[in-house]
This record gives structure tokens, sequence and C-alpha cells, in this order.
């Protein structure tokens, strides 16, 4: 991301003693202190209050990744259903469209990535996502959180919550990049569906606690990480607010390149985003 990579990219105690450390779950009767319910008027754009809509692709490097996905604020790509979703489509470029590509002179996919960059982080807690994620030939879906410490990428920290690729599509993957772990090193771990990822809604969740990741889908944790786990333990990037982001990208470095097969229009269907613990919002 800003890079995804080619394989890619707690709650506090008031009182100040140790947080405690979740497992898959917020606790019972534990309200958000901020969500995100999309509910609203089909072809409704998400709220600019929260959501950031970023466009293009070349001058963005093939976004690190050599996608050949144009992302675009249009409502094609990414609006409200008008039944409490957000839809998120990536889909073949319109003939004639000639929108800017870094991988070849146009970009034959448009999508969307949206981002709470500024406006809406967590530091410590819990973020879910309870989505229905595209899968199939050349797909990268993604939602996953950058670091708000001002570094250029791999020091500002990546949190890939979920992230199921290409021909894989009942692997879910959950990863960290960072200074000295990015790209084919960073660290990740994975759990299997039991079935194809476009079935079914999921939660997908991650518990950032301090000095303590863990990853989960449908409330049952698959991956933790600890400093102790990094090539430098001193590496830790992750005890700063991160903001989220949720794309559907297409070609490139990890899923390789679309064909036939592969669904059109391809979408993330997300029915709520909900942060837990401290942050801002």
């Amino acid at each position: 991301m800003l890079a995804l990579g080619a394989l890619l990219g707690g709650l506090l105690s008031g009182c100040g003693g140790p947080a405690p450390v979740r497992t898959g779950t917020p606790p019972a009767g534990e309200e958000p202190f901020w969500q995100a319910e999309f509910d609203g008027a089909a072809a409704t754009r998400p709220s600019e209050r929260y959501w950031t809509t970023e466009t293009g692709n070349r001058d963005f490097e093939g976004w690190g990744n050599n996608e050949l996905q144009y992302y675009t604020d249009d409502v094609a790509n990414s609006a409200l259903d008008g039944e409490g979703h957000l839809v998120i489509s990536a889909r073949p470029a319109s003939a004639g469209s000639e929108l800017p590509c870094w991988t070849q002179e146009f970009c034959p996919w448009t999508s969307a990535r949206l981002n709470t960059g500024g406006k809406v982080a967590l530091t410590h807690g819990r973020v879910e996502i309870r989505a229905k994620m595209p899968t199939g030939t050349g797909l990268l879906p993604a939602i996953w959180m950058l670091g708000d410490n001002g570094a250029e990428w791999p020091g500002q920290g990546e949190i890939d919550i979920c992230e199921v690729v290409g021909g894989e599509p009942r692997t879910v993957y959950g990863t960290v990049h960072g200074p000295t772990y990015f790209n084919e090193d960073g660290i990740d771990g994975s759990t299997t569906l039991a079935a194809d990822a476009s079935q079914a809604f999921h939660t997908y969740a991650v518990d950032k606690q301090p000095r303590r990741i863990t990853w989960s889908v449908d409330g049952k944790p698959y991956f933790t990480l600890t400093p102790s786990m990094l090539p430098e333990p001193d590496d830790w990037v992750f005890e700063q607010d991160m903001h989220l982001l949720l794309n559907v990208a297409v070609g490139g470095d990890w899923p390789g390149p679309p064909d036939a097969s592969t669904p059109s229009p391809a979408t993330m269907t997300v029915d709520h985003v909900r942060f837990y613990g401290r942050g801002r919002a």
C-alpha cells in the first residue's frame, strides 16, 4: 500500500494502570468513540467530514505496487447503496477515458481509495470493520491503517487489518510494515475462512494495545505481534494515532494482473466501521 507492498503493505486505563489485553471482542457494554454506519440514500458519497477520497495513479507511481487502477471520486466507484452500506467498486475504465497510469499509458481499471487521515484516528483500542470482500484474479482489496507521525512510509508505520489477495479467496492476511520490516519483509499472520470472502460479511478487527497488536476475524484472534518479534524491537512505531484506509486495488506486484475471470465490478461492501478505546474523532 502506499505502499501496499509486494507482499503486500488499547483502551488505556484512566488511572494510569496497565491496559487489559483484548482477544477478540470489545468488553460488554463498551460504546465506540467513533463509528460509521453508512445510512443514507443510494448513490450518496460518504461523508467528507470523516472520509477523504484519494484520486489518481501515475503521480503515485502505481501506489507503490505497479497497480492498474485509477482511483476516482465518482459514485460508480464509491457510494452508499441505500441499504446501510458503503460500496467500493473496481470496474473497467470506460472506453476513451485515458486515465494516466504508472505501469502503462492509460489505466484499464477504475476504483476507489478512502481514508480518514486528519479526521479520525485510533491511538489505543480496537478497530472493527464488518465487510464483504471481493475476490478474484488480480484483485487486492484492503482494510488498513497508516500512522500519523509525519514520517515517510515505511517509517510512518502500517497495520493491514485485512487483505484478501488474488486467487486465495479464503485466506485473510494481517500484516505490519515499519522502518526495518516492509514489503516482502512485512511481518504477517493469516487465517482461513470457511468459504470465499466474497460470500458473506465478516468482522475484521485489530486490537491495538500498548506494545501489542492482535488480529481477529469474527471475534476469533489469529495473530498477535509484540516488539520482541521485530528485527529490531526499538523499531516498533505503533504507539501513535493511526488512521483508516479502505480500497480495492487491481493488478500489481502481489496479486498479478486481472484476466477474463476477474469479476466486474469487483465490490467491497462495508456494513460498518467502529473505533473503541482512545483516539481522535
